[in-house]
C-alpha cells in the first residue's frame, strides 16, 4: 500500500471543492493507494505531473516516489490542464 501525500497546492485545490466531492476524492484515493498503477493514466505532457486519476469529472495529478503517491493538483477536467 502506498502512502498518499498532498502538496500545499493540492490542499488549496481541494479546499475549494464541495464537501461531497472532497469525500468522494478522499475515498477513491484510499482505494487507489493499494495499487495506483491499475487505476491511473500516464500523462503525455508531464509538465504538471506524471500520472492522473480520473474521479468523475475531477482529475488528480500525481507523481510516484518509491512508496509514496505525491498529489500535485486536484481540479475539474476542464480547468486542470490549463
Amino acid at each position: 500500500m502506498y502512502k498518499v501525500l498532498l502538496t500545499k497546492r493540492s490542499l488549496k485545490d481541494i479546499e475549494n471543492l464541495s464537501n461531497e466531492i472532497k469525500s468522494r476524492i478522499y475515498r477513491k484515493l484510499k482505494e487507489y493507494s493499494v495499487n495506483p498503477f491499475e487505476h491511473c493514466t500516464k500523462l503525455i505532457e508531464p509538465k504538471i505531473g506524471t500520472f492522473r486519476f480520473r474521479i468523475g469529472d475531477y482529475r488528480v495529478i500525481f507523481d510516484v516516489d518509491e512508496d509514496k503517491i505525491v498529489i500535485l493538483r486536484i481540479g475539474h477536467r476542464k480547468e486542470i490542464y490549463k
